[in-house]
Parts: structure tokens; C-alpha cells; sequence
């Protein structure tokens, strides 16, 4: 019976589930779509949820648009990662990734899972994508219904990994499908050396998106790129006795080789669906507010046919996701989706392409404009309906690409010389700045944005800098671009950018500067990341993004007395521990100075063998790092250890590295190694805003790199040594400024006490020292922290010696007593990673 319940399955136990009021939020799909919706349904406060997302794939979510440039070689898989297994840790939500669910019961409201579980739900979204159509040719696949060895499809991280192994070792490819997969399959093979023939059964190249003359076109372009195009020739069975052969087209040409790829087209994921008994037609059927047929069960993306269309694009499924978590946390109940006006730009094996709307007139009435150059590869074209720009094609030249997305999606008025959409009848006269950059060049590198993407925002509505980066995710990596997004953004909205009034906020979901909250959470008493959202958020609602900023702060605040709450930390503070992309973790003891002895070597060694760590490394910063540890392993092995935690992990003071200095080296000036010891001593474990690195050198030889740390200090002789901060050399590189030069040791230590405190209490959650330096000013800083010109210097060092004096090893406290029930329980391995001997 289709609503039955297996013999054999168990529900999954969740944290205090009995005891949880909030709704049960299932998502099935882990892919941009799915993890896309768990992102906005965050941002809109998400508190009322507990979340659970099954993922086919044992990853957290990546970009799966960035693929092409992975198998080319151009961009490695860690790039393209967008929420890595400790971004859904960090959040709260429940990763099961790599198990599939195989159906669903709606009328019990559970989902059934391959790995044999059964897990309840108030609310369910089927986010399942698409998968890769093998046509069915004779030989395509084996006895038991698998590829034959050497036939892959391009659809996922795991094969193009597969694809990249296969690269070493075969010598010529065949690749099926002209479309962009194909395309880009084709090009990344070829640049690996192999001689590769695409195979397309249509009568020209990317015929979903182009017309048959920009087709043909594009065509002679990958062909001048010595990739054998054969159009209108469907492969009809695939030889080989073993592994593939070759491939013998329906007209009967065989085309030998070592590889086929299959890149066909995709089909929408719908098999969970039909055995769910959901309406499904070409895909799972929604109305506009992405409900199926059942009220409490939703979709969203490649795998949802909402009024008849189906998109194969990452736009839409956005748009998805934006309407259904407006409707899912109450934002606006009433939101519906009514469709989407599809423009993309991509790269084409090394052809830039861009599209939006129809590619040809489709009415008598319809203007059609094109400009063909196939000498050069170039071919333009804009369909114009009732004076609205209604579709663009445009093929080897995208200049006005940025112009003419802004005109489709606005409904702008057009010039009355069309020509004027394709070219520039200009004097000559060329427009300087950001207005000069292609609309493809790249502004942020992390996340993979464009000018033109930043412009599509800004076109969309986005009207401030801080709703461009959220919408975009610009500038939200390693944040390096964020002067170049603002100039971006000021010049496409037209100098017309309205101020962020979130800018000035320490943390998005608490409207107060930093010293207005944390007078605020002094005068009132709040010592827990609930209770500043309690008495300090609009309306009192949670906000996720904020509760790691505010925990930072309220350890820095209250110390010993912060009241501390599960979902308020990232797993590395939960678990005092650095987790791997693969799931484990990396176990840092403290070696202060990078100084140690036979004793404690020896100890390293028995535990790494013990727990059978995969790598011993020694890391940057002179110490000791043991990789591949279990979750469960770790209370055990600090036991075992015996030494306290090196804070490898936290946002917090990290090591102090160190040069041999005065006692052994015949350059140094002053005893480096004993310095540093004493400030890893003093500062061990203080909470701060971002991370805080030093090192202390014994001569301005440098050897320990001290002229790029938070904090830096340079032994200079009789006895003087110089403070450096706010230096860096990591994504941002920069020498720090010198702050002062001092007599003692015993200075040194207070000086950068001081330091340390006024940063800690004045600078943005996540804002390094070479941001926050730089942000106040050099002199700035001297006066209050050197000259003490605003008569705060003792509350300074006092509020730091109350964190001195709170500070206990979270190895031995949490070792003997976990936090929570589940603080150190099993954790789902994210990937495989190769075996690494113990050395």
C-alpha cells in the first residue's frame, strides 16, 4: 500500500524532539535549489524551523555551473563550494548527506530514506534537480543497467572527478550533445590533450538557445578550435567489448575511442514524486505559490513544471526559492510565482554567449535586428515587440550584454535606432572607470561575480551596496572586492544608491552600532544570544547570521558569566576543533613559541597512532596539527594528550610564532622565544572578533614573519623593541603599521594588551586588525592605546585581565563534562579523501 510503512524503518531521533515546538522543514535536494531555499528561509529568521536536508550526494552544496571550469583544470573543486558541511552545522540545520529518500507518505507526513530511516514533517520541499539522459543506445550499458567502463555523464562533482582521472589515461574522446555541457565538455577535454569529436543530433549547436545561423556560426568557431563537429548524426550504438571503442552513428560512421561522454541533455528528477503518488507530467506539477497537489509538500527548480515549463536554469530556481520561503515563514503569505524572464551569459568553449527571451520573431508584428559576422565568429540579434525588448542573441561579442539584460527585465524604453541596442555610434569618445569594463569581467573572484551580475541586481531593484552583495553574495568571500562592488554598483544604479542603514550595524539583526549594543547588553543584563534578540531585535526575532557575532560579543562582555547556547556557535567552538571538509576534525595541542620537548613529542606520537590519524603536519605557525580525527575521538584523545588546546580553531588568539632569537642565533637582539611564550601565555584563548595571529622576531631579519601578523614585535637591540599591527599574509597582504617601540618586555606585553582589548571591543564581527586599523586610523589608534588620549587605557587593561582571569582550558573542561548530550557525537563524513600515511 502506497501510504503504508515498511517493516524495518525507525524514525530518526532528533535534539529534544518531543520537547521542540517548532515545524519540521524537510528538504529533499541538496543542490543549488534546495540549499538556495534553506538559505533564504535563514535570512527571513527561520526560528520556527527545524531543518533537515537530504542530499544524493555525500557533499555539501557547490556550484554546479562552475563544473566546466573544474574539468578544464582552470578552477579547483574546493572554489566552488557555496555552504560547506560546517555552514549547516554552524546554522543549525541537519545534513544527511549522501542518503537518498526513496519515498514519501503523505498521509503520515514522514520520508522514507535509502539508509532504512523514517523521518516526520510538518512542511516538505522536493528540491531533487535533474539528471543527465543517456540516450538508449545499443551497448550504451552493462548486464546489470551501469555505464560501460569509459562512458560517463557530466552532471555532478564525482564525475568530473571520474572525468579528470580518465584524462591520464585515454587519448581520444567522443562527446555526445551540442548543447553547453556538451560544449564545454568538449573544449575542457580537448585542453587536456585528447582529440575529441562532439556528436550532436540536432542540425546545429545549442538549439534550445540559438537560431541556425548563429548555430552555425558558433560551429565554425569550435571547429577552428580543432574539435570535429557532426551535426545531425544521432549515435545509435556504443563498441567495444569491455570498455568503449568507439561509437557508430546512425548514418554508419564509426568514430573510435577511449572515452565517450554523455552530455545529452538533462531530465527532471521525479521519481520520488510518482512513487509519492504527486501529479508529475514532464515534472513535478506546482501552482504559483510551488505547491503540489498535496498542501504541505512543495518544489522548486529543474525538477518543478509550474503553468507547463520546465527551466533548466539556476535563475528560476532562485526566484523559487525566494517565493516559497516568503510563503513558508509567514514573510508575505500572499507571494506567488508567475514565471521567469530567462537571460544567461556564459562562455562557450571559449566563445562568449549570451540569451534572454525568444532567439526569432514570433509574430508578424515582431522587429528582428541582425548583425552577422562569421568571418569573425560574431553574431547579434534582438527581437522587438510592441517597442519592448522581448529576446537578445548575442554570439562572440557581448559588450552590450550588461545594456540590454537591463532593457529586458525593465521594460526600458528603446532607442529609435535599433542598431544603437547592438553597437555604439559614438565619436570615439570612450567612458572611463568601471563604465570601460566588460560586462563579463569578473568583480568578485571567490563567488564567481560579474560586472554584469551586479548590474542585473542593481536592475532588479537591489538599491544599495549592502542588497547588491546579499543578492549576489559579491564581496562575501574573502571581501578584498568590496571597493570595487561599490563603484560597480554606484555607476549602474546611476549615482542613485540609496545608504544601507544595516552598514553601521555590528550584526544584521540587531539595529544598534557595536558600543550601542554592548552599552545596551551591560545595562541590561544580557548574558545569552536569545535574550539580546529577546530585548533588542525588531519584534524579537532571531536572526541565524547573527548569533556567532553576538556569542563573540558576549564572551568578550561577560566572560566566565556568558550563558552559552547550542545553536549560538559554530561547530568549531562547540567541539574545540577545526573541522575538515571530509566531516573529521584537526587536533592543534599548544606548543607555546612553537617550543617543545622529547616528552611531548613522544606523547604526540603514541596518540596519533592510537587514534590512527591520517596526517601529522607541521603547520604554519609552528605547531603541531593531527588531521583526520573523529568527532567521537576527541574528548578521549585530549585525555591521552594531556596539554591544552592550542586554539587552532576559534575566533580568537591563535599562536604566537617565533624565531630561535638571542640564546642561540648569532644575529638575534633579544630573546624572541621567551617573549613569545609570554604572550601566547597571557593572551591563550581570548575571545575577539576574527582570529588574531602574532610572532615575535629577534631581529628585523624577520624569520618569523612578524611584520604581517595582527600583532608583531621586532627586537631592534639595547634591550627596544617595535610593535607592528594590523599586518597580514593571507588573501589581503599587508606589512603593519608600527605602533610603538618600547624598552622591556614587560611593555611589550602591556602595549599589546591594550591593543588587543580596544580591538576586541571596537571592531566588526569577522573584521580582521588590517581592516580594523586602517578603518580608525594609525594615529587614531596610537593616541587612545599609546598616549591614552581618551583617559580609557586602565578600563582597557582591566576588562582584559577580567578574560585573563576567566580563561579555562575547553579541552579539559568539556573532556570530563560535554556541554551538551550530543556535543561530541558521531559527524557525517562530508567526502572520501584519499588515505594519507602516517608519518
Amino acid at each position: 500500500m502506497l501510504g503504508g510503512r515498511p517493516e524495518g524503518l525507525t524514525t530518526i531521533a532528533m535534539d529534544d524532539d518531543d520537547l521542540d515546538p517548532r515545524a519540521r522543514l524537510v528538504v529533499v535536494g541538496n543542490g543549488m535549489a534546495g540549499a538556495r531555499l534553506v538559505e533564504e528561509v535563514l535570512e527571513r529568521g527561520g526560528g520556527q524551523f527545524r531543518i533537515t536536508v537530504f542530499g544524493d550526494e555525500p557533499h555539501g552544496n557547490y556550484n554546479r555551473i562552475m563544473l566546466s571550469p573544474v574539468l578544464a583544470g582552470e578552477t579547483h573543486e574546493d572554489d566552488i563550494v557555496l555552504n560547506s558541511h560546517d555552514w549547516y552545522a554552524d546554522n543549525g540545520v541537519t545534513l544527511r548527506a549522501g542518503v537518498r529518500v526513496e519515498r514519501i507518505d503523505t498521509a503520515a507526513k514522514v520520508a522514507y530514506a535509502s539508509d532504512g530511516t523514517a523521518t516526520p514533517y510538518d512542511h516538505l520541499v522536493l528540491a531533487t534537480g535533474s539528471y543527465s539522459f543517456i540516450p538508449p543506445m545499443t551497448g550504451v550499458r552493462r548486464d546489470d543497467g551501469s555505464l560501460r567502463p569509459g562512458v560517463y555523464g557530466f552532471r555532478t562533482i564525482d564525475e568530473t572527478r571520474d572525468l579528470l582521472a580518465a584524462t591520464t589515461r585515454c587519448t581520444r574522446a567522443v562527446v555526445m550533445g551540442g548543447g553547453l555541457l556538451g560544449l564545454e565538455a568538449a573544449r575542457a577535454l580537448q585542453g587536456h590533450g585528447l582529440q575529441v569529436d562532439l556528436v550532436h543530433a540536432m542540425p546545429h549547436l545549442m538549439n534550445a538557445q540559438l537560431d541556425a545561423e548563429a548555430g552555425a556560426i558558433l560551429k565554425r568557431s569550435v571547429e577552428s578550435l580543432g574539435i570535429a563537429v557532426h551535426l545531425d548524426s544521432p549515435a545509435g550504438e556504443v563498441l567495444g567489448d569491455g570498455r568503449v571503442e568507439g561509437v557508430l552513428l546512425r548514418d554508419g560512421r564509426r568514430l573510435d575511442c577511449d572515452l565517450l561522454v554523455v552530455a545529452a541533455g538533462v531530465r527532471p528528477h521525479t521519481d520520488v514524486a510518482v512513487r509519492s503518488g504527486l501529479e508529475v507530467e514532464r515534472g513535478i506539477v506546482v501552482d504559483d505559490q510551488l505547491r503540489t497537489d498535496d498542501p504541505d509538500v512543495y518544489a522548486i527548480g529543474e525538477c518543478a513544471q509550474h503553468r507547463g515549463a520546465v527551466y533548466g536554469l539556476v535563475a528560476p530556481a532562485w526566484e523559487h526559492a525566494r517565493v516559497l520561503a516568503d510563503v513558508l515563514t509567514g514573510t508575505d503569505p500572499t507571494a506567488e510565482y508567475h514565471g521567469s524572464r530567462t537571460a544567461t551569459k556564459l562562455k562557450v568553449a571559449g566563445v562568449d554567449v549570451a540569451t534572454m527571451g525568444v532567439s526569432t520573431p514570433e509574430r508578424d508584428s515582431d522587429e528582428f535586428l541582425v548583425i552577422s559576422e562569421p568571418r569573425r565568429g560574431v553574431h547579434l540579434s534582438v527581437v522587438i515587440r510592441d517597442d519592448r525588448l522581448v529576446g537578445a542573441t548575442l554570439l562572440g561579442d557581448t559588450r552590450k550584454v550588461a545594456a540590454l539584460t537591463q532593457a529586458f527585465d525593465r521594460g526600458s524604453a528603446l532607442p529609435e535606432e535599433r542598431i544603437r541596442l547592438l553597437v555604439d555610434l559614438t565619436d570615439g569618445k570612450e567612458e572611463v572607470g568601471v563604465a570601460e569594463m566588460p560586462a563579463d569581467s569578473q568583480v568578485c573572484n571567490c563567488n564567481g561575480v560579474t560586472k554584469g551580475a551586479i548590474c542585473g541586481a542593481v536592475a532588479d531593484g537591489c538599491g544599495s551596496v549592502g542588497a547588491v552583495m546579499d543578492r549576489t553574495r559579491a564581496g562575501r568571500g574573502c571581501g578584498s572586492c568590496k571597493a570595487l562592488v561599490e563603484q560597480v554598483v554606484e555607476w549602474a544604479a546611476d549615482g542613485d544608491v540609496t545608504e544601507d542603514p544595516a552598514a553601521s550595524y555590528y550584526v544584521p539583526g540587531i539595529p544598534l552600532t557595536k558600543p550601542a549594543l554592548i552599552a545596551a547588553v551591560r545595562e541590561q543584563e544580557l548574558r545569552s544570544v536569545s535574550a539580546v534578540f529577546a530585548a533588542l531585535a525588531p519584534g524579537g526575532k532571531e536572526d541565524a547570521r547573527s548569533k556567532m557575532g553576538l556569542t563573540s560579543l558576549l564572551k568578550t562582555v561577560w566572560g566566565s558569566d556568558f550563558v552559552r547556547e547550542k545553536d549560538a556557535e559554530f561547530v568549531n567552538d562547540r567541539v574545540h576543533a577545526n573541522i575538515q571538509r571530509d566531516g573529521t576534525f584537526s587536533v592543534v595541542p599548544q606548543m607555546r613559541g612553537g617550543v617543545t620537548t622529547p616528552a611531548q613529542l613522544r606523547r604526540i606520537a603514541e596518540v596519533a597512532e592510537k587514534y590512527e590519524v591520517p596526517m601529522v603536519k607541521v603547520t604554519g605557525g609552528q605547531r603541531i596539527d593531527l588531521l583526520g580525527v573523529r568527532k567521537e575521538d576527541l574528548p578521549a584523545m585530549w585525555e591521552d594528550l594531556g596539554m591544552p588546546s592550542g586554539y587552532a580553531y576559534g575566533k580568537s588568539m591563535r599562536t604566537v610564532k617565533t624565531c630561535v632569537g638571542s640564546d642561540f642565533c648569532r644575529f638575534g637582539l633579544g630573546d624572541s622565544t621567551r617573549l613569545g611564550i609570554d604572550l601566547e601565555t597571557r593572551f591563550q584563548g581570548i575571545e575577539s572578533p576574527a582570529k588574531i595571529k602574532m610572532a615575535v622576531v629577534g631581529c628585523p631579519r624577520n624569520c618569523a614573519e612578524a611584520y604581517v601578523k595582527d600583532v608583531g614585535v621586532v627586537a631592534v637591540g639595547n634591550g627596544r623593541w617595535e610593535v607592528h599591527v594590523g599586518g597580514a599574509a593571507g588573501a589581503t597582504v599587508r606589512k603593519g603599521d608600527l605602533l610603538a617601540t618600547v624598552g622591556s618586555p614587560e611593555e611589550v606585553l602591556a602595549l599589546t594588551g591594550r591593543f588587543v582589548q580596544y580591538y576586541r571591543e571596537n571592531a566588526n564581527w569577522l573584521e580582521r586588525t588590517y581592516d580594523f586599523v586602517p578603518r580608525l586610523g594609525l594615529a587614531h589608534v596610537r593616541r587612545v592605546v599609546v598616549e591614552d588620549a581618551e583617559g580609557i587605557g586602565a578600563d582597557l587593561d582591566a576588562a582584559l585581565q577580567r578574560s585573563v582571569d576567566a580563561h579555562t582550558d575547553p579541552w579539559g573542561q568539556d573532556r570530563r563534562e560535554p556541554a551538551t548530550p550530543g556535543q561530541f557525537a558521531s559527524s557525517l563524513p562530508l567526502v572520501p579523501l584519499p588515505e594519507v600515511p602516517v608519518r
